[in-house]
């Protein structure tokens, strides 16, 4: 037996090989040392290897899911061997292989999956010039690939995405992305073989080429969708029909959003790390696990495209006129997860509740679309409608072949319903009559033999017999056979009961099986309308996000945003929707106003002001519209929008060995670098980390490359208040501030936006709120008198230490513009000093 394990093992060497014995699914060896960690269970021994005892640990096979989900929690795979020989006639280990692998990429069990969350399989391939990505939900079957430039876009994208788990070319390298954050799989190469790639996407879809896929020359993406493929065909040993068609993602049809970004937006963690207080805590109202799936995916995905968003608006507004909110609410909330129950199915892993709920979800798919029917005016709800079926064939074969309340398993028997099948029905009343045909054998049996104490009885050594009194055995009809002789009666079988016995001890079994082989008919019948299937799936999703949207906008009081093809941003009365509902005091709303010649806001004030909280809001806001949902304002016009960047508060990043001032210069670098006129910009604070010179001289030169060059909608707050004077050179540069005032020596912040720049910080007075003991404050005050009134002698030395950088400038090596460039920074820094001497 251990020769055949460790043969088996030999094919799974970094899985957990769970090696079925009897009721028992054991582990050897290394596994069993690990398993035993992981799951808690007793480590004991059995035999012996090289002189030692063979660590052995095991778990019941009743309770393998419950086992399964806390090793894949974990990040643990596993292989699952099963006994496929039958044990009477074995000669030596019974025959057993690998019927199943599960990887953190690959689960597709309910108990095992966040039903909130995607599950999501990664291959990634690398080629000369591009990065391909094949990316697979296998709960669900969607399918997607796309080719990216760089690294940096694929950080980008794995931000986005946050795989389960990620397949690599054994040897690919990445000089600028860290992914020991994942789990990553390498493979042999040949799976991403491009040849062998592109044949077996062939074979998924039994097609001759790609061309009608529309995926023909993407070359990295077809190698990376290959290798994924062949991989899913490793670990599944079946095939996927429910993997039905391969999406094609282009960066530029979508909004961009950074890690760096979605984290200080705080999408789905706050930056505590909790899923509280995140925008999708307040927008996920959704009353179906694969709305709310879909509704993180739009957020973590906006589009750029202004039709499809208006197509989504106008759904939403005609479902809030109609009134028929509410009432599609309380439908959906009794519609199941069809899109995973579809791929069990197709992957012959579904339970007999999921056809259960299958069956429900399609008994109010004709009272959806009722509903449905009325909101004419909406092209998208329509098309919706149309892909809701119903499928009155699919509910009646469900509803005449399952039980109403069938057992848990298959294996238990009860699932098939009465009437669906007539041997099935046979074989059951056999089992379920017993009692009642042995009555009536017996009633028979006497009135023939005229012998009133004959009785027809059982026992588990000899079966069904007829027995009858010594005294009156000679009355024992011929045809009679003598099964058993005891002191004061004799036994008998007859034909007629030996052939009743045979198909009663069967019956349960041959019921069993005979149920067996009906479910899986039924799973294969089920396999035909399938594609259909999965477009309904994805169209109650879809409703479920947008009656959600509804929902939210009805309830949290939001406005429908208007989309404009000018470089604009306007916003009335803006709210920050976190903040808004977690506040116990009325929120104070703010407006916003970026156009050309107008793009950069230089925000001052004083800290917990309403600064950061204003620009985020402006992000989530811009966010939100390009989701096509309705937003926290009381207007919003909003022009193109190719990317959102942030540059936020204060990080280090130890492990990778940057300092705060390093992590912060490497996020405004990145803005620097990738941001167009068409970007949304937020940078709070930047240049704090380094002396207060360098500091003010990077971010003047910051916010004037902003200005002068990417033009980029910008919100710079800063307590460089000597930016402010910017304004002078630079047209499009608009000073606002957040107001505060002092009463009875104590700050009062009044969150409001200003025009032109703050007069002071309150850095003291807020520093005394947070507890600073007043002997410091003290201090503080009297070092900031100092400052403030430095002599002429210092600003003297400040223009002396200028002068003689100035001097010591070697501008041979750069161009004139260049030159120029340089000196007329520096003299505005000479005018800034001069006029806040």
């Amino acid at each position: 037996m251990m020769q055949q394990y460790l043969q088996i093992k030999k094919g799974y060497p970094d899985m957990l090989l769970l090696y079925r014995m009897g009721d028992f699914y054991e582990l050897f060896y290394e596994d069993a040392r690990r398993a035993s960690q992981l799951l808690d269970i007793v480590l004991t021994a059995r035999g012996q290897s090289a002189g030692q005892a063979i660590p052995m640990a095991g778990i019941p096979h009743h309770a393998l899911d419950s086992y399964l989900a806390k090793l894949v929690h974990q990040g643990e795979s596993v292989a699952i061997c099963e006994q496929i020989g039958d044990p009477a006639k074995s000669k030596g280990p019974v025959e057993r292989q690998v019927v199943r692998v599960v990887t953190p990429g690959t689960i597709t069990d309910e108990a095992l999956l966040d039903s909130r969350q995607d599950s999501l399989l990664v291959a990634l391939c690398k080629s000369a010039k591009l990065i391909g990505l094949a990316i697979l939900d296998l709960s669900s079957g969607r399918f997607t690939i796309l080719e990216i430039e760089d690294e940096r876009a694929l950080a980008i994208e794995l931000a986005r995405i946050h795989p389960a788990e990620i397949l690599i070319n054994e040897g690919l390298v990445f000089s600028s992305i860290n992914l020991k954050k994942y789990l990553v799989r390498a493979l042999p190469a040949w799976y991403f073989d491009e040849k062998i790639a592109y044949r077996k996407i062939c074979q998924q879809y039994s097609i001759q080429d790609l061309y009608g896929l529309g995926c023909e020359t993407l070359k990295a993406a077809i190698s990376a969708a290959g290798g994924l493929l062949q991989y899913i065909h490793d670990t599944q040993q079946m095939r996927t029909p429910h993997i039905q068609k391969i999406q094609i993602e282009w960066q530029e049809t979508s909004v961009i959003i950074d890690p760096n970004t979605r984290y200080n937006l705080e999408l789905e963690k706050s930056i505590s790390g909790d899923a509280s207080h995140t925008l999708i805590s307040i927008l996920d109202n959704t009353a179906t696990p694969m709305g709310g799936r879909l509704l993180r995916r739009w957020l973590h995905r906006p589009v750029r495209n202004h039709d499809l968003l208006r197509e989504r608006q106008q759904a939403i507004s005609i479902l809030l006129e109609s009134g028929s909110v509410e009432k599609l609410q309380k439908l959906l909330h009794n519609i199941s997860d069809i899109e995973r129950i579809l791929a069990r199915i197709a992957l012959r892993s579904a339970r007999p509740r999921d056809l259960v709920q299958l069956r429900e979800t399609f008994f109010l798919l004709p009272e959806t679309q009722k509903i449905l029917s009325s909101l004419e005016k909406s092209t998208l709800l329509q098309s919706l409608q149309k892909a809701l079926g119903p499928f009155p064939e699919v509910y009646q074969l469900l509803k005449d072949a399952i039980a109403e309340n069938p057992s848990l398993l298959i294996r238990d028997g009860g699932v098939i319903a009465s009437g669906f099948d007539t041997e099935l029905d046979q074989l059951r009343q056999l089992s379920e009559n017993t009692g009642q045909f042995l009555i009536e054998l017996e009633q028979q049996e006497r009135k023939v033999t005229e012998i009133p104490t004959l009785r027809v009885d059982y026992n588990k050594v000899h079966g069904y017999f007829i027995e009858i009194t010594r005294a009156q055995t000679n009355k024992a009809p011929s045809h009679y056979i003598r099964r058993q002789t005891l002191k004061n009666a004799e036994r008998y079988i007859t034909p007629e009961l030996k052939d009743f016995e045979t198909k009663i001890l069967t019956a349960r079994d041959r019921a069993l099986n005979r149920e067996k082989i009906l479910y899986e008919r039924l799973l294969t019948q089920l396999l035909d309308p399938l594609p259909a299937l999965q477009q309904c799936a994805s169209a109650l999703a879809e409703l479920d996000v947008l009656n959600n949207l509804a929902e939210r906008a009805k309830d949290l009081s939001y406005t429908k945003p208007i989309f404009s093809s000018q470089p604009e941003i306007f916003i009335e009365q803006g709210r920050h929707p976190v903040v808004e509902k977690n506040l116990d005091t009325p929120f104070v709303p703010n407006d916003l106003k970026l156009y050309k010649n107008h793009e950069i806001l230089i925000i001052t004030g004083p800290n917990m002001g309403g600064k950061s909280t204003y620009m985020r809001q402006t992000a989530l806001i811009v966010l939100l519209a390009y989701i096509g949902s309705f937003v926290p304002a009381d207007y919003a016009k909003i022009g193109p929008i190719d990317r959102i960047f942030t540059r936020i508060g204060a990080s280090d990043d130890l492990a990778g060995g940057r300092s705060t001032f390093m992590v912060e210069m490497s996020e405004t670098a990145n803005i620097i670098n990738n941001a167009t006129q068409n970007s949304l910009v937020l940078i709070d604070e930047i240049g704090r980390g380094t002396s207060t010179f360098d500091g003010l001289s990077l971010a003047w030169s910051v916010i004037s490359h902003l200005a002068y060059k990417l033009r980029a909608f910008t919100l710079f707050s800063t307590h460089y208040f000597e930016l402010t004077k910017l304004t002078k050179n630079f047209p499009n540069i608009v000073n606002i501030h957040f107001a505060a005032t002092e009463y009875e020596e104590q700050i009062i912040f009044l969150h409001k936006i200003r025009e032109g720049p703050a007069r002071q910080s309150y850095g003291l007075q807020v520093a005394a709120l947070a507890g600073m003991p007043q002997e410091i404050i003290e201090q503080a005050q009297y070092q900031l008198i100092k400052l403030e009134n430095c002599t002429q002698e210092q600003v003297s030395s400040q223009y002396l230490s200028i002068i003689k950088n100035l001097s010591n400038l070697d501008l041979d090596d750069v161009s004139p513009r260049q030159a120029l460039e340089i000196l007329y920074k520096q003299k505005q820094l000479l005018i800034n000093i001069n006029e806040n001497s």
